[in-house]
């Protein structure tokens, strides 16, 4: 009896799924939302932090990411230093979509340590957003690594409301634009954990503004 219960719920998810699939699909056909400028016009200076550095991205990596547009840099402010890192989906009815660190990490030879999901305050409406928090050890390299998605004005933190949100937004907006927004801070040169975390988390409050701006709502 259990196993045709088993069965049958199988049955189901995979129906579900398969009609969140075409409605998705059909729903987004043609869609495209380009970004208003390129992310790498975004001015240097993010509040109290200044670009230090103009990172690169590698045409292996980019091949990989399938992003439309990426940036990568260094800013270097009060409390410390932090690599930017945005990648921007116009549409992901093509395949396209964003990497998670969760697993792309671990691929570098990055594994976790610690890891939680949690509100920062950010000074915009709303007064906070919902962000992950990883710290990840290679070795005796440690790094606190925050992240999220941003699709349309909303922040996401989790993968599977991201995907929630991707169906319905494409059905309802037709539209399926997103962007993985990742900060990382080294722990090293007597940075303690919690101070690289705390870094993370001002380097977070004070870029957040002009990135929600930078990409569209």
């Amino acid at each position: 009896m259990n196993s045709i219960l088993h069965s049958k719920y199988l049955r189901i998810l995979t129906l579900v799924v398969a009609v969140q699939a075409a409605l998705f699909y059909t729903a987004s056909r043609g869609e495209s939302t380009p970004l208003p400028l390129p992310l790498t016009s975004m001015p240097t200076t993010l509040g109290n932090w200044k670009m230090s550095q103009e990172g690169v991205i590698d045409e292996e990596t980019q091949s990989v990411l399938k992003a439309d547009d990426l940036l990568t840099r260094f800013y270097t402010g009060p409390e410390g230093s932090a690599n930017l890192f945005i990648a921007y989906f116009k549409t992901q009815r093509a395949g396209q979509s964003p990497h998670s660190p969760k697993n792309c990490l671990p691929g570098s030879g990055f594994q976790p340590v610690d890891g939680q999901s949690g509100r920062i305050d950010v000074p915009v409406e709303g007064g906070s957003i919902n962000i992950n928090r990883y710290v990840v050890a290679r070795g005796e390299d440690e790094s606190v690594v925050l992240y999220w998605y941003q699709s349309q004005g909303r922040v996401i933190a989790d993968e599977f409301a991201a995907k929630f949100y991707l169906i319905a937004d494409s059905i309802r907006h037709h539209r399926s634009d997103t962007s993985l927004v990742r900060i990382v801070v080294q722990v090293h040169n007597g940075l303690t954990r919690e101070k690289a975390i705390h870094t993370a988390i001002d380097f977070a409050q004070a870029s957040y503004p002009m990135v929600s701006s930078w990409l569209p709502r």
